[in-house]
């Protein structure tokens, strides 16, 4: 039957928070592909966007990253069981990714109308700091419900952060320096280095090292740390996709079509540091 089909691969896993399978994981890939070109025609083909001078460049990108950490904080939210009903739901892969877009474009509507009305000259002003104010609010709410309800361990925090940026800078340092790959410099690759190597550092020290008995709820992730024994096999995974998806990247910068391009790269930025966000808070406050 077609409903035992959608509740086991679909409805199950969200209700009762079981890790993925190979099904909603090509789903929500393919979603994921569909949405940033449908969200690519829209945005460059809206009258009313065009007339705001809007485009989707690096300094959009970089706006937009606050909502990508917002979004892996929201997570935790469900995690800890504050929200109860139905209403964790909204907050559990995908529907999250629908109220996430949907409160980031209201913020982008604001800001863009804010900029038309000459209230401020850069149009990503308000949609930068309603980012950054909305993601600091929910990071303090979950500090708060730690403190009260389980512990906040900061030692966790700057290890795993650590170990983030030192494996960044090395992956960084071995695209600048040994291939000699000058646009490794470039802001946004630079962050999705980082993105990806927090998700592989919180993952690795959350299943080998955190008190906790944390899983790695991803396919391949989760065959290839029962293979090797080891979650730090995360890394190599990482790197195994991280190197030959900014080569790629790179070569079409120039020549496709800016918009599209900026969409794509920061549709991989979302898929590394979200779930590095959530998972590194999820540790730090013991949920």
């Amino acid at each position: 039957m077609i409903s035992d089909f959608i509740y086991k691969y679909y409805i199950d896993p969200i209700r009762y928070s079981q890790p993925y399978n190979v099904v909603d994981t090509l789903t929500y890939a393919l979603i994921l592909i569909a949405a940033v070109y449908l969200l690519y025609r829209w945005m460059t083909k809206s009258a009313w966007l065009l007339k705001t001078g809007f485009k989707i460049d690096t300094p959009f990108i970089l706006a937009t990253i606050p909502y990508v950490v917002l979004g892996g904080l929201l997570r935790v939210v469900e995690d800890t069981g504050m929200i109860t009903g139905g209403a964790k739901y909204l907050l559990i892969t995908p529907l999250i990714y629908f109220v996430l877009f949907f409160y980031t474009l209201c913020m982008l509507f604001v800001s863009l109308f804010l900029a038309r009305g000459e209230f401020t000259k850069d149009p990503n002003a308000f949609y930068t700091l309603a980012g950054v104010v909305s993601a600091v609010i929910v990071f303090l709410v979950l500090v708060s419900w730690g403190i009260t309800r389980t512990t906040v361990d900061a030692g966790i925090f700057f290890t795993i952060l650590a170990m983030a940026v030192v494996t960044s800078a090395a992956v960084w340092g071995f695209m600048r320096y040994v291939l000699k790959w000058d646009y490794a410099s470039y802001s946004l690759y630079a962050i999705l280095i980082f993105g990806h190597m927090l998700d592989a550092s919180a993952t690795s020290y959350g299943i080998d090292l955190h008190p906790l008995a944390y899983v790695e709820q991803h396919v391949v992730g989760s065959n290839l740390i029962a293979w090797t024994g080891t979650a730090f096999a995360m890394f190599p995974l990482k790197l195994v996709v991280l190197f030959p998806a900014i080569w790629i990247l790179e070569q079409y910068r120039k020549d496709a079509n800016t918009a599209f391009w900026h969409l794509v790269l920061l549709a991989m930025i979302v898929v590394g540091l979200a779930p590095g966000i959530r998972d590194m808070m999820r540790m730090v406050i013991y949920v």
